[in-house]
């Protein structure tokens, strides 16, 4: 039993050196240089690994030693977030970056007697069969929904793409029934609404991940408070966690016309200056960011452009502090490697990440952004009173 522990830790470290030294191409520099191919090591790996298959007591997966291995070799890297997920869980990464899904777009909340349609994404296979929010949704097919759990409702409404699924609907004393045809759903990450505080009007727009295209999704909701007479904005990044570093400049650039949005700076790359897009459309009207300690990332990149432009204030608490950005690539197996590949700074040079190695991790939050106004909400009334504060700071930025 040992001699099988001790030859599955030398997997781990053997097995890194075989399988990325015979494929360096599609390797980051700092990365092909510490693993090249030497045949002593590759003569250990095959050693060991025949050793393992051949006397081990029960069948193995060489496939779940090589994974294993990888995983192990990611997690020696200290860095929260770095990761190698294997091609059985590449869609789980592909959800992160872009969340998709196929239904009849709608976000629902369980109740005692079937699911609350919360909320019909626009444009949407509900949305275009005429299902509205305050819907109780009732029966799927020829079943009953009362008492089924959340996931097993959903899952019922879930199917392929181009499928057809029968709804029964409760809509206030009449019952209506419904064949929605299913589609492929992106996520909206964007609501926005208008809010009325002391007869001035405010254009409320949450955003919550930096994901494919989202920058575009944004880009909509200004465009709408604005024709509805909006006399300032608050863009709501609390607990947005983040995302990818081209849709913050994106997102930034909605609100400001020209200069440094952000720069990187990575071991195998130099310095890249990345500057506002220049298609800017609300250059000048009044903003408060609202934020809190899960702005991370994308989100603390567009908040510290925002504030060091002087194009807004920030209102809430201190942010993340996430200094670092990551890259993926999908291998030739499929899996994927999505690394800390350098470090971002904000307009005037700062690093919001930590620096050192604290608790054994060698990437580290910082202290993160300082609000220019402070609100921490009520844990028992959560989100109202930053948004409160929002309210009255926009106002007194209001003028006339």
């Amino acid at each position: 039993m040992r001699k099988v522990a001790a030859a599955a830790a030398v997997i781990v470290a053997l097995i890194i050196g075989v399988w990325f030294g015979g494929h360096p191409s599609w390797m980051p520099g700092w990365l092909r240089s510490g693993f090249a191919p030497e045949s002593k090591s590759e003569q250990q790996f095959h050693q060991i690994l025949g050793m393992i298959n051949e006397n081990y007591y029960r069948p193995v997966n060489d496939e779940s030693l090589v994974n294993v291995g990888l995983q192990a070799a990611v997690a020696s890297l200290n860095d929260p977030y770095s990761h190698y997920f294997p091609a059985q869980q590449q869609s789980e990464f592909q959800q992160e970056t872009n969340p998709q899904d196929s239904g009849i777009g709608v976000e629902v909340s369980p109740e005692t007697t079937g699911m609350l349609v919360v909320e019909v994404f626009p444009g949407g296979p509900a949305a275009k069969d005429g299902i509205h929010p305050g819907d109780l949704i009732v029966g799927v097919g020829k079943r009953s929904i009362k008492g089924v759990s959340a996931n097993d409702a959903t899952a019922l409404i879930k199917g392929s793409a181009g499928t057809t699924v029968r709804i029964t609907v409760d809509r206030g004393k009449r019952t209506l029934h419904f064949a929605i045809v299913r589609e492929t759903i992106v996520v909206p990450v964007t609501a926005s609404k208008l809010l009325h505080y002391h007869g001035k009007k405010i254009g409320y727009m949450e955003f919550t991940q930096f994901t494919e295209g989202s920058a575009n999704q944004l880009r909509r909701q200004p465009d709408q408070m604005l024709h509805q007479g909006a006399q300032g904005l608050i863009l709501d990044l609390r607990d947005n966690p983040g995302g990818l570093v081209t849709q913050a400049i994106g997102v930034a650039s909605l609100f400001v016309k020209h200069g440094v949005i952000v720069s990187t700076r990575g071991r195998s790359q130099s310095t890249t200056v990345f500057d506002a897009l220049g298609d800017a459309i609300a250059p000048s009207i009044p903003l408060v960011v609202l934020v809190d300690r899960g702005t991370a990332s994308s989100a603390e990149i567009v908040t510290a452009a925002l504030q060091q432009h002087h194009r807004a204030l920030v209102v809430g608490t201190r942010t993340y502090g996430k200094g670092v950005f990551q890259e993926s690539e999908t291998l030739p197996w499929g899996a994927i490697l999505d690394i800390t590949v350098g470090q971002f700074f904000t307009p005037d040079g700062h690093n919001l990440g930590g620096s050192g190695v604290i608790n054994g991790r060698s990437v580290t939050r910082g202290p993160g952004i300082k609000p220019n106004v402070y609100a921490a909400d009520n844990p028992t009334a959560p989100g109202l009173l930053a948004v409160e504060v929002g309210e009255r700071v926009l106002a007194g930025e209001i003028h006339g």
